[in-house]
């Protein structure tokens, strides 16, 4: 979910069963992740993992979203991305609040937990981007599908270098840094989708 880009659009995409296909397995890939790494998070004490967990979940709410306007007006694939970005900016403000708990507490996270979940987590988006490689060039939807992946891939190669350097320096603050690095983008993308789908349902339709 990354700054996804996600758009509306304003072309109707054709439904391809394949691609149909190749969602419910990214879905299912998320869904799985979102329950690994939070358990993770909460057993390490990093809320980077949690964060990342969160992020996993709004991205499995996305392909959701995504099968469900599969061949709909641009009035339900606007709705759509006006939830996916309330929900985007309500997740980065969750990350924020648990990041500054975590941080008034001064706790140390378990780098040695740390680093094995976020390997596991880069290498399930990078699979997931893999997965959609071929839709990238399609409508705005598909594309910006692909891009979450392909951006959060990112944002565990972030958590991989707070795991090293959690457990270099002994302290917690890489990983509130990366916490809060996942909070910012999920706030940012979040307020750029209500943005753009606020103008698509407020512009007419015929």
């Amino acid at each position: 979910m990354a700054e996804c880009g996600c758009s509306c659009g304003t072309k109707q995409p054709a439904v391809d069963p394949a691609y149909r296909r190749v969602l419910w397995i990214v879905l299912a890939i998320n869904a799985a992740m979102f329950g690994i790494e939070g358990v993770s998070g909460l057993i390490a004490g990093s809320v980077a993992l949690q964060g990342d967990s969160l992020d996993f979940l709004g991205d499995a709410a996305n392909y959701g979203i995504a099968l469900m306007v599969l061949g709909r007006a641009v009035a339900w694939r606007a709705g759509a991305a006006m939830l996916k970005g309330l929900t985007m900016a309500g997740f980065g403000a969750a990350v924020l609040a648990s990041t500054a708990w975590r941080a008034l507490h001064q706790g140390v996270p378990d780098a040695a937990l740390m680093a094995p979940v976020g390997a596991l987590a880069l290498a399930a988006n990078l699979y997931a981007a893999y997965l959609l490689f071929r839709w990238r060039g399609g409508d705005s939807n598909m594309r910006s599908v692909w891009l979450c992946s392909r951006n959060d891939a990112l944002v565990n190669i972030a958590v991989l270098a707070a795991a090293g350097l959690v457990a270099v320096t002994g302290a917690g603050w890489p990983d509130w840094l990366v916490a809060l690095f996942i909070a910012g983008i999920a706030l940012s993308g979040g307020i750029s989708i209500i943005r753009q789908a606020s103008g698509e349902l407020r512009a007419p339709t015929g």
